[in-house]
Order: structure tokens, then C-alpha cells, then sequence
């Protein structure tokens, strides 16, 4: 093989490999707009809308991530590399970084587990860890809260499977509990009828469900009366606020004492 052949080899190699290459380019860039568009057009389905909301996002990053893949393994089959090969390859890599990455592949077990058992869906409001917040979003890996002072918080799937978490507003109804102290010297009495006479002018209470109002404890510096009433989760928070300040108000004009943490001194002289 004379030297002339050699370069029209190289030549033409380069530019079957070249054409190769701007294929596969082409297959990449078509392949990835045609797997949004696909992925718009299903998630705009009415058959997609009638999924639970909780569900809706997980499968769409379900169905995003495996059009992608498929077009990047046609891509790399363009090239002119086997697909039995980069299929092998593939799983090969796939049993290595998965052991590597466990932690990941909990966390897609996780977000499985949260969209077949529905321990909470998204809107929920839900406690975990000393976090807290709505949740916006479940994804394959992560879960997106929404705090009530406006911060987003990503929680791994797997913990939130490993872990108890409080869904605050799943039941239509919520006990709201109180403790108010008065002073020893107070009419327990009178006391009891103030707090009745509050929580009786107080909107948005379950009378239903009844209401609970009991002395409690007898503390190192005040008698306690705990309190419970009923209300719509919504109305939580508002009637939370109102009877806290309603009973101030209360105890202030019936002259009933709140006492502060006091420590008797008895001093002898000799």
C-alpha cells in the first residue's frame, strides 16, 4: 500500500466517520426536542390529567428521563457502535454505579413507595425532621417542600420513607389544645366560666365535638387549665390566635391573674 493509498483511506475514513458524527449530532438534537414535545403532549393529555396530582410529576420525570436515554443510545448507535454492545456496557455500568450510589437508588425506591402508598400527596402540609412545609412536588429522587415563610426545602425520598412523617391537614377536622395558667388565688370557677364564655363567642368551633376545659396541673406558681376545642383544618391557625388573645382580654377585665414563675423567701432571725 502505496502512500496515495494511505491518504485516500484516511480521507474517506474521516469522512464516513465525519458523517457519522454530524448523524448522530442530528439524531441527538431531533431526538431530544421530539422527547419534550412528546412529553408535553402527553402531560397536556386529558387522560394525564385525570392522574392524582401526587403521581402526575413523578411520571413525568419517569417518562422524561427514559426518551432521553432512548435517544442517546440511538445516537451512540449512529455512530456505527454495536447496541448489543453499548447495551451491555450500559447494564455493566449501570450494576457498578448502582452500588456506588445506593443512597440514590433508595431515594428512587422512596419516591415508588410514596406514589403507591399515598402515606401524602402534594398540597399536603406535613412535618418531618423539624422541617416543615407544603409539598409542591415529588420527584424521582426528591421531595420539594414549600415553607410557610416562603422557602423551598429538597428532602431525599428515601429518609422521608425512613422516617415518621406528620401530615398536619389529610382530615377535614383538628383539635386545637391550650393551657392557660391563673393564680392560686383565682376562682377556678370563674375562671372556667371565662374561658367558656371566650371559646363560645369564638367563630368557626365545632360544638359538636365538644368542648374540654378541666384543671390540669398545679404548678410550682399558677394552677393550669388545659383546653380543647375543634375546628375545620383550615381554620386551625385562626382559631388558635383568637382564643390566645380573646382569653388575655378576658382575664384582664375579670381582674383574674397570669401569673409569673415567683419563689417564696422565708428569712428567720436569730
Amino acid at each position: 500500500m502505496n502512500f496515495e493509498q494511505i491518504l485516500t483511506n484516511l480521507a474517506q475514513f474521516g469522512i464516513s466517520l465525519g458523517g457519522k458524527i454530524i448523524a448522530a449530532l442530528l439524531v441527538l438534537g431531533v431526538g431530544l426536542k421530539v422527547a419534550s414535545f412528546i412529553v408535553n403532549l402527553i402531560t397536556k393529555s386529558r387522560a394525564f390529567a385525570k392522574i392524582d396530582v401526587t403521581a402526575q410529576t413523578f411520571l413525568k420525570s419517569v417518562i422524561s428521563i427514559s426518551l432521553k436515554a432512548v435517544v442517546f443510545v440511538t445516537a451512540i448507535g449512529v455512530l456505527g457502535v454495536p447496541l448489543t454492545s453499548v447495551i451491555t456496557v450500559v447494564a455493566s455500568c449501570g450494576v457498578a454505579v448502582g452500588l456506588a450510589l445506593q443512597g440514590g437508588l433508595s431515594n428512587i425506591a422512596g419516591g415508588i413507595m410514596i406514589i403507591i402508598l399515598k402515606p401524602f400527596k402534594v398540597g399536603d402540609y406535613i412535618v418531618e425532621g423539624g422541617v416543615e412545609g407544603t409539598v409542591e412536588a415529588i420527584g424521582i429522587f426528591y421531595t420539594t417542600l414549600l415553607t410557610p415563610d416562603n422557602k423551598r426545602v429538597i428532602i431525599p425520598n428515601g429518609g422521608l420513607m425512613n422516617s415518621t412523617v406528620t401530615a398536619v391537614n389529610q382530615l377535614e377536622t383538628r383539635r386545637v389544645d391550650f393551657k392557660f395558667s391563673v393564680s392560686y388565688q383565682t376562682d377556678i370557677d370563674m375562671a372556667r366560666k371565662v374561658i367558656n364564655y371566650v371559646i363560645e363567642n369564638t367563630e368557626n368551633i365545632i360544638t359538636d365535638r365538644g368542648v374540654d376545659i378541666f384543671l390540669s396541673n398545679h404548678g410550682e406558681s399558677s394552677i393550669d387549665f388545659s383546653v380543647r376545642v375543634w375546628t375545620q383544618t383550615e381554620n386551625y391557625w385562626s382559631v388558635y390566635f383568637s382564643i390566645n388573645e380573646n382569653v388575655k382580654k378576658a382575664f384582664d377585665k375579670a381582674g383574674i391573674e397570669i401569673p409569673y414563675p415567683q419563689v417564696d423567701v422565708h428569712v428567720k432571725s436569730n
